[in-house]
């Protein structure tokens, strides 16, 4: 992961028929913001490989029922996850053929968390959920890597990219990772399919020396 997806950023929030709707701004100065959607409109299919596709914003918003939320999910082990301090937990999420939407849900127990959604450009070939941990240092490695390859190309063209960056995905941000209260009520937020690729749903408790969290969590689809 970059450094600019590290950045903890304070999200801005406003009431729209009794929902909070949260607002964020990531690289660009492009501003995601949008009051929960009634229905979900798809993005129509590319018939040429060669069309871009359209990266939209996402939609969040928060709900108080947390105790319910959480009791829904006790007999569903998969989706109760222990994060260690220091680490950094990543759901991939692949979409789906039948699906024109994503959705996710989360809560934690006591304490915040940071939280960010990214899209990686690649052809999973299975449509199962898998749950990634990295410590902080594997995240430190990879921006130090980063770096490096940014020197290589300004500086010794003969060097090139190393392997371990030249082999990764195109990846774009959706959400920028910083700290959410979802102790205190369920976060939500949907996006639409730009195209065919895997989901990150990044739970980031690197910030934390001391304390793990309990997470629950639930993501799914819609047509």
């Amino acid at each position: 992961m970059n450094s600019s997806c590290q950045q903890q950023q304070t999200p801005s929030s406003l009431t729209l028929n009794g929902v909070t709707t949260t607002t964020s701004s990531s690289e660009g100065g492009k501003i995601a913001a949008s009051p929960i959607p009634e229905g979900v409109t798809p993005i129509a299919p590319c018939g040429d490989d060669e069309e871009e596709y359209s990266l939209v914003d996402a939609s969040m918003w928060t709900r108080k029922d947390i105790k319910e939320f959480k009791e829904s999910l006790m007999k569903d082990k998969e989706s109760i996850i222990k994060i260690g301090s220091g680490e950094t937990v990543t759901v991939r999420v692949p979409t789906h053929e039948d699906g024109t939407c994503l959705f996710w849900e989360f809560a934690t127990d006591y304490y915040d968390i940071g939280f960010g959604v990214y899209f990686e450009w690649t052809i999973s070939q299975t449509n199962t959920v898998s749950v990634h941990v990295s410590e902080s240092s594997d995240e430190e490695d990879e921006e130090e890597e980063a770096a490096k390859t940014g020197e290589n190309k300004g500086g010794d063209v003969e060097k090139g990219p190393s392997k371990k960056t030249e082999n990764k995905p195109p990846t774009d941000e959706i959400i920028p990772v910083y700290r959410r209260d979802c102790h205190e009520e369920v976060y939500c937020g949907s996006h639409t399919y730009p195209g065919q690729g895997v989901y990150l749903l990044k739970f980031d408790n690197s910030y934390s020396l001391w304390r793990s969290k309990t997470l629950y969590y639930r993501v799914y689809y819609s047509r």
